[in-house]
């Protein structure tokens, strides 16, 4: 059985103070209501560290929402594996689109991160997605297969076990649209069919891929009940409880 897993990215949201009351009242909704699934939350870098002081892990993991390319040195403002791994994240997110726009980060850039995180014993949680561009123009396979190959495919088939994958088309994120269940999961079948002819089925049927991209209480049972979305990536509806907990209980 994959892994089902929902993951909440807050991006650069949240007060060090509003942080911590956040994830008390998510813990709170998680010991009276188990969930189904893992459970994770990506707090900004300053935040990691008090929040994995009051947490029970066993019910909320901690991630980062991005390492440095570089393990240690002259790179003013940057956080390395080492550094999240050593507050407590046993995840950090990889090459969000977010990332890949703003920062130019390149899939030699994010094949270098992959490398560290696995390194330190993190678990990557790996984004691909296409533009609206690249949708429109029925190209969402060859970028997204692109992606992989470029970031993953050089990993043998063992390291390559400790990858989470998250599908976000670049067009859902933060504008309210939402790929159809069957647009979502046919490309989850994508990916799974391109893990499967590079590492085997075994290791295909195995890795989770999330779904990222306004995924909501309302669809997200539709989301996860497709045979391919093992869960999502959730960022705007993480950053209230009373919003967070309807996509987690999806999964009950």
């Amino acid at each position: 059985m994959r892994q089902k897993i929902v993951a909440g990215n807050w991006k650069m949201n949240k007060t060090l103070p509003e942080g911590i009351e956040l994830v008390k009242q998510l813990q709170t909704a998680l010991e009276q209501n188990k969930p189904n699934c893992r459970v994770i939350v990506a707090a900004p870098y300053i935040h990691l560290a008090s929040i994995y002081s009051i947490v029970d892990t066993n019910l909320i993991g901690i991630a980062s929402q991005n390492i440095a390319d570089h393990t240690s040195g002259a790179y003013t403002g940057e956080v390395s594996a080492s550094m999240v791994k050593s507050i407590g994240c046993d995840y950090c997110i990889i090459g969000h689109s977010e990332r890949r726009a703003y920062y130019n980060e390149t899939g030699e850039v994010l094949a270098e991160k992959i490398r560290l995180a696995l390194e330190e014993n993190l678990t990557p949680i790996f984004c691909v997605g296409e533009s609206l561009n690249d949708r429109e123009a029925n190209n969402q396979n060859s970028v997204v297969s692109k992606q992989l190959q470029e970031a993953l495919f050089s990993l043998s088939a063992e390291k390559f076990k400790g990858i989470i994958l998250a599908y976000e088309p670049v067009w859902a994120i933060g504008t309210g649209k939402t790929a159809t269940p069957e647009q979502a999961n046919d490309m989850h079948k994508h990916i799974r069919k391109e893990i499967e002819t590079k590492f085997g089925n075994e290791i295909a049927e195995a890795t989770s891929i999330l779904y990222g991209g306004s995924c909501n209480g309302s669809n997200a049972p539709l989301l996860f009940a497709m045979s391919d979305i093992d869960g999502g990536l959730i960022g705007g509806a993480s950053l209230a409880t009373e919003k967070f907990m309807p996509i987690i209980e999806a999964f009950k």
